[in-house]
């Protein structure tokens, strides 16, 4: 989990960003972007991104089981990229 240094989300701080298939704590990351939560009772989006050489076939599944310890409190959708 982290945000995207220089932007700003609607609730003023940087957007955040689910990163997936990476197992090891990050200073900073470089990866493609593979889908938005989108909350449907929160005023914040979220990124869902892989890195570029292991981000392929991912499913909506898969980003419900990694992101469900945050998005469990919230309803929203996934729209993959």
């Amino acid at each position: 989990y982290g945000f995207v240094p220089k932007t700003m989300a609607k609730d003023g701080e940087e957007i955040d960003v689910y990163i997936l298939r990476v197992n090891k704590p990050l200073k900073r990351f470089k990866g493609k972007v593979v889908a938005i939560i989108k909350r449907e009772n929160d005023v914040e989006d979220k990124l869902v991104v892989m890195p570029t050489n292991n981000c392929g076939n991912v499913s909506k599944e898969e980003i419900i089981k990694e992101t469900n310890f945050l998005e469990k409190y919230f309803k929203s959708k996934i729209i993959l990229a």
